[in-house]
């Protein structure tokens, strides 16, 4: 189990494309905060875990799931209870 593990184990920017489709720009820059240690660093910087399915974004301290994605039909789903704040670079004026 532990290699099938390591085979789905990614860095987090890997999610770019998820995070591109939802909000529309560059994400893996914006920093987001852990609800479970308060650890802030860049979503590039977090662990993903991905499948067909979707992805998860996990705290690289705790490993903490911040976000879940997922497309289901024509909707994405967002999860993101395991941050506290998500703060986007402004882009030009």
């Amino acid at each position: 189990m532990a290699t099938h593990d390591a085979e789905l184990r990614l860095d987090g920017n890997a999610a770019a494309g998820w995070l591109a489709a939802i909000f529309g720009i560059e994400m893996t820059a914006a920093d987001v905060s852990c609800a479970g240690c308060g650890r802030l660093g860049p979503i590039g910087t977090l662990i993903q875990y991905g499948h067909d399915m979707g992805v998860v974004l996990r705290c690289p301290g705790r490993e903490t799931a911040i976000v879940r994605l997922t497309r289901i039909r024509d909707r994405y789903w967002l999860d993101s209870r395991g941050a506290t704040c998500l703060r986007v670079p402004a882009g030009p004026a």
